[in-house]
């Protein structure tokens, strides 16, 4: 989910903004989430990776048949 449609209850302000502490507190705590393991990567790159890995396994698969 991304912060910048999100509105604060404390303020009704968007979160993104950060204009009260729990609004600055939500998105640093959502910004850590989205920086999991393939949270920063472009998704193109990932798709790219997907790619690369079902063909290394379909020749992996190839070559012991």
């Amino acid at each position: 989910m991304t912060y910048d449609r999100l509105v604060c209850a404390n303020c009704a302000a968007p979160v993104n903004e950060g204009r009260c502490p729990v609004c600055r507190a939500s998105r640093e705590r959502l910004r850590q989430q989205d920086q999991g393991l393939f949270g920063g990567m472009n998704p193109m790159v990932l798709i790219a990776l997907l790619v690369v890995l079902v063909c290394a396994v379909a020749l992996l698969a190839q070559q012991v048949a």
